[in-house]
C-alpha cells in the first residue's frame, strides 16, 4: 500500500493533536479493531520515520488549523470596524480586515493592492484595524484616523496620510486639514487600539501588515494575487 505525501501529513497533524487520530497513526488501536487500519497506521509511522522533512509542514498545517479555530470564535470582533474604518459592500460575502501601521511601508505598499481588490471585487469588504507597533508616531496618527473615522472620513484620512508619507507630526497635521478632522484622538481610541493588540496575538500576528481572509491568516506583504486568492477560497468555503 502506498500513501500520498497529504494523506501522512493529515495524519501526523491527527498524530500532534491527539485522540484516536493517534492511536490509528501509530497502529495501538487499528490492530484490535480494523487489521488495514492499523496497517495503514504502520505505513504512515514508516514514512514519518523516513522522511522526517514532512513534520515542519504537518506543523504548518497544524498552525493554520488552530488559526482558523481562533479567528471562527472572534469573527465578529475581527470584521465589526469602528466607526467609518471600512470600505466596500456593505452586505459583502467576504471580509478582508487588515491589521496595519501607518509608519509601516509594507503596509503602504499593501495599500494599492486592496484598493485593487476593492475597485475589482463588488462583493468584498475591507475592515482596516489600527495596529500601531512601530513607535510614539504610529500611536499618535492611530488615534488621529480613529478620529476620523469617527467623523466618517476614515478613507480620506487613510488614503492622505500615506500618500505624504511616514507619519511624523507635520504629515499628520497636513492629513488632518486636508479632509477636516481635527488632529486630537478619538476619545475611545485606547480602547480601541487594546482591542487590537489582543486580536492580533490572538492570531499571531507578528507585525504589519496582517490580513484575515475567511479562515486564513497572512502576514506580511503577500501581495494582490495572494490576497485574491484568499478570498476566493473564503467565498468558496
Amino acid at each position: 500500500m502506498r500513501l500520498n505525501r497529504s494523506y501522512v501529513i493529515a495524519g501526523l497533524v491527527g498524530l500532534l493533536v491527539g485522540g484516536s487520530a493517534v492511536a490509528v497513526a501509530t497502529g495501538q488501536l487499528g490492530g484490535a479493531l480494523d487489521p488495514e487500519r492499523g496497517r495503514v497506521g504502520e505505513i504512515v509511522r514508516a514514512y514519518i520515520l523516513e522522511h522526517p522533512e514532512i513534520i515542519p509542514e504537518a506543523m504548518q498545517k497544524l498552525q493554520q488549523r488552530e488559526l482558523a479555530k481562533a479567528v471562527t470564535a472572534n469573527r465578529d470582533a475581527y470584521e465589526t470596524p469602528f466607526a467609518s474604518a471600512w470600505a466596500g459592500a456593505e452586505d459583502a460575502d467576504v471580509v478582508l480586515v487588515e491589521f496595519f501601521d501607518y509608519a509601516c511601508g509594507f503596509c503602504r505598499k499593501s495599500n494599492a493592492d486592496v484598493e485593487r481588490l476593492l475597485a475589482e471585487d463588488k462583493k468584498l469588504k475591507v475592515v482596516w484595524r489600527e495596529l500601531p507597533v512601530l513607535g510614539p508616531d504610529s500611536l499618535t496618527a492611530a488615534g488621529v484616523s480613529l478620529a476620523a473615522a469617527e467623523a466618517g472620513k476614515f478613507q480620506a484620512f487613510h488614503e492622505t496620510l500615506f500618500a505624504l508619507g511616514r507619519p511624523s507630526e507635520a504629515n499628520i497635521a497636513e492629513a488632518g486639514r486636508a479632509v477636516g478632522v481635527s488632529t486630537a484622538a478619538a476619545p475611545g481610541s485606547q480602547a480601541e487600539i487594546e482591542k487590537n493588540y489582543q486580536l492580533a496575538r490572538v492570531v499571531g500576528a507578528s507585525g504589519t501588515p496582517t490580513f484575515v481572509v475567511g479562515d486564513q491568516v497572512l502576514q506580511g506583504a503577500v501581495g494582490y494575487d495572494a490576497l485574491k486568492e484568499a478570498i476566493a477560497a473564503a467565498r468558496a468555503s
